[in-house]
């Protein structure tokens, strides 16, 4: 019923112990009861339940508007972007106004859930167009950790791939992270675009361009990493 958008998982015990669930005819009141969703007929209050079309979008977000499906300062927004049929998806986590890159977009909450929870440890990599002197010493903090806000911010590893470019790989995805790393080092990001999540990468995929990714990413993007 999750899957179905008829409602969340706890949510869907509760309707199951009321008895508003019926499997080829017979209510059925126990919780972990199976389906086999091919042959099966699932309904709630008396309407057939059916399984969502799972989707997943890989898209170059650019520079120049928001992920929230609708902006009180009317910027433009991520969704339109999207052909009207997929503008039933959600950002898998954000990229705020004036960042560009790869984002995902799904209308799977467990596959949202696997990318964005700390727990999991999917790494993001980004690269950050830096004004102020960039040195050795200054990246090692961002590795070891600094503080922003009375927060701790940590980057996996730090690089430098120009004079004033540094490519990092983050795990958390907390608000505006990176620009906030660099703000306590008294540093400001003038570019930053994101180039992977796990081990998709952003590659030849154009800004304001999307495609959907396929099954063999999509099992790679669940692998614990």
């Amino acid at each position: 019923m999750a899957d179905a958008g008829i409602a969340s998982r706890r949510a869907a015990e509760q309707v199951i112990l009321e008895g508003r669930v019926s499997v080829n005819g017979q209510v059925v009141r126990v919780l972990g009861s199976k389906v086999d969703a091919g042959h099966d007929r699932v309904s709630v209050d008396g309407k057939p339940v059916r399984e969502k079309r799972k989707l997943y979008i890989a898209l170059h977000k650019p520079i120049g508007c928001v992920c929230s499906r609708d902006d009180e300062m009317g910027r433009p927004t991520v969704y339109e972007l999207l052909p009207r049929e997929w503008r039933s998806t959600f950002t898998v986590g954000r990229l705020d106004f004036n960042s560009e890159g790869l984002i995902f977009l799904t209308n799977d909450g467990e596959f949202a859930l696997r990318l964005t929870h700390p727990r999991y440890g999917v790494r993001k990599k980004y690269l950050a167009t830096v004004e102020g002197p960039l040195v050795q010493e200054l990246l090692d903090k961002l590795v070891r950790g600094v503080f922003n806000k009375g927060e701790k911010l940590k980057a996996d590893s730090a690089r430098q791939v120009s004079r004033s470019v540094v490519e990092l790989e983050l795990s958390e995805g907390k608000n505006r992270e990176v620009r906030r790393m660099f703000e306590s080092l008294g540093l400001t990001v003038r570019r930053l675009q994101r180039i992977q999540i796990g081990k998709i990468k952003l590659g030849e995929l154009k800004p304001g361009r999307w495609r959907a990714l396929t099954e063999t990413e999509i099992k790679t993007l669940l692998l614990k990493t």
